[in-house]
């Protein structure tokens, strides 16, 4: 099977009408730093490299046909990235707008269930896909973040947060060309002082510069393409079986036991 029938970044219209979807996968990024040795659009190349194998082996493995949108690049930023060159903070209201108008448009189009895959962990869904069940009650829309499909310690020696051995890894696998680890900074951060944030049983907004020196947020110097492989490959298995589940899903009622 060709690339273009399950990527939409470069597929065609050919390709798009002759081809039954049964769902459709939004990746959903940021335009951000990631440490010093890793692209801006990190959050947006993994997300949409992740939706495409795990398209493809949905297909091969299940019949099941998906297609992965672009990726969005408008991602919500925490303070002291906002101040960063060229960092793009989007608003609540505006991504909560691109996810509208993206819904309008497959909703009249005849799609009516969407997978978010989100790259970025400072976005957040739930509440606009809360709203959108009201205004499209036929659409069913899913999120997630393709970093929790599997489980990251299983490996990975150093596990972080941004920019690090997971991310690195990953992209390490996908596009080595873009991964520049001999200008990495080492990732070291700062932690929260109060217990219950520290904890996550409170949270507030990290500030970002306060946090991190570099805006890595864990060590990359331990990432390998080896280990990026195995996650990527863990995480669009993962996707796949789901895309089957939700593709036999033809009424509200069978998502429940």
């Amino acid at each position: 099977m060709e690339r273009r029938e399950f990527d939409l970044s470069v597929s065609c219209l050919g390709v798009a009408r002759r081809n039954p979807y049964d769902l459709v996968v939004l990746p959903w990024g940021a335009t951000e730093p990631h440490n010093q040795h890793l692209p801006y659009l990190t959050d947006c190349i993994l997300s949409h490299d992740i939706a495409v194998d795990a398209a493809e082996k949905s297909f091969t493995r299940y019949g099941v046909r998906v297609m992965v949108m672009p990726p969005v690049t408008m991602g919500s930023q925490n303070p002291g990235q906002r101040e960063l060159p060229f960092c793009v903070h989007a608003s609540y209201t505006t991504q909560c707008s691109i996810l509208t108008d993206i819904v309008d448009s497959l909703s009249r189009q005849g799609f009516s269930k969407l997978v978010i895959i989100n790259g970025h962990g400072g976005n957040s869904f739930k509440n606009m896909i809360r709203d959108l069940s009201v205004s499209h009650p036929h659409f069913l829309i899913a999120q997630s973040e393709w970093f929790r499909m599997a489980p990251a310690k299983d490996y990975f020696e150093q596990p972080g947060d941004h920019a690090d051995e997971v991310e690195t890894s990953v992209m390490m696998h996908y596009h080595p060309e873009l991964v520049n680890l001999q200008e990495a900074g080492d990732g070291k951060s700062r932690f929260f002082r109060i217990e219950a944030l520290r904890k996550g049983q409170v949270w507030i907004p990290r500030h970002w510069n306060l946090v991190s020196e570099d805006t890595g947020i864990g060590d990359p110097r331990r990432s390998t393409a080896e280990k990026g492989k195995a996650f990527a490959e863990a995480c669009s298995d993962a996707y796949a079986r789901f895309f089957k589940e939700l593709a036999d899903v033809k009424k509200p009622e069978d998502l429940y036991e």
